[in-house]
């Protein structure tokens, strides 16, 4: 054993907060339910945090039938997922894909409520990664994100303020392979399940969004891009993809398969 799985996090609606799970299925599209839920305006593009930084402040959870979506004062949404509804072309990133429309109800509640016009859709279909033979829902590009515990410690060292790992919003957070141990490893097994380092994770805008009160400032790009610049990209934590399926816990032990 080389450390320990510390945290999963999975995020139902894209952009929006994610869930903090004790355990999760890792299924060949990443956690299960990740980003199966999607905001898009009217010609199709997604939208994101990038966009709006208010979708900080959505708090949804989704039991694979009914997705609950909460806002500070605002009444809850309560929505039972369409699986028949219009099939709608979407893109993410300007990359082709389909989302079931989820009707007239939620498509008002989050327009008024960002005010945006948007429709929420559900995904359907197939949309492989750029890299590695993977598939993927609505994620930016890859079905995990895999940060080391310690990097962020060593980032935070830099800081006149320390940050919360949720800034970076990781699928999986591990502790044992020091500061960005990550950037080492290509095969990794985490529990029952083996996972595949696929492509280092360049940072944009949402990790200068505060994801409490969606203010945003200049931290952590600016000193991240002083010492984690690489190949045109500020990257910090990984992009996975699964290789061997299973049950992830908190507190399952991690152990490099092969290094990079």
């Amino acid at each position: 054993m080389t450390g320990t799985l510390t945290e999963l996090n999975a995020y139902p609606l894209k952009s929006g907060g994610g869930t903090a799970l004790r355990s999760a299925e890792l299924t060949p599209r990443g956690l299960r339910f990740d980003r199966e839920f999607m905001l898009v305006r009217p010609d199709g593009r997604f939208l994101s945090q990038r966009d709006l930084a208010q979708m900080a402040l959505l708090r949804p959870s989704y039991d694979g039938e009914v997705l609950t979506v909460g806002f500070p004062g605002a009444a809850q949404l309560v929505h039972k997922a369409v699986d028949d509804g219009e099939v709608l072309d979407v893109t993410v990133h300007r990359k082709e894909c389909q989302g079931i429309d989820q009707g007239e109800e939620a498509a008002a509640w989050f327009s008024e409520l960002l005010d945006t016009e948007c429709r929420l859709v559900r995904f359907t279909g197939h949309r492989p990664t750029s890299r590695g033979g993977g598939e993927v829902m609505f994620a930016d590009g890859y079905p995990l994100l895999v940060i080391s515990a310690e990097s962020l410690a060593d980032l935070n060292a830099r800081l006149d303020e320390p940050l919360p790992m949720n800034r970076f919003r990781p699928s999986l957070v591990i502790e044992g392979l020091g500061p960005y141990g990550e950037d080492d490893v290509r095969l990794l097994r985490v529990g029952e399940a083996v996972i595949e380092m696929v492509k280092p994770c360049a940072r944009c805008l949402i990790t200068t969004t505060d994801q409490e009160t969606a203010e945003r400032g200049r931290e952590p790009l600016r000193t991240l891009a002083a010492y984690r610049t690489r190949d045109r990209g500020i990257q910090f934590g990984y992009n996975a993809v699964p290789r061997a399926l299973g049950t992830l816990a908190v507190g399952d032990g991690i152990e490099v398969l092969e290094a990079r």
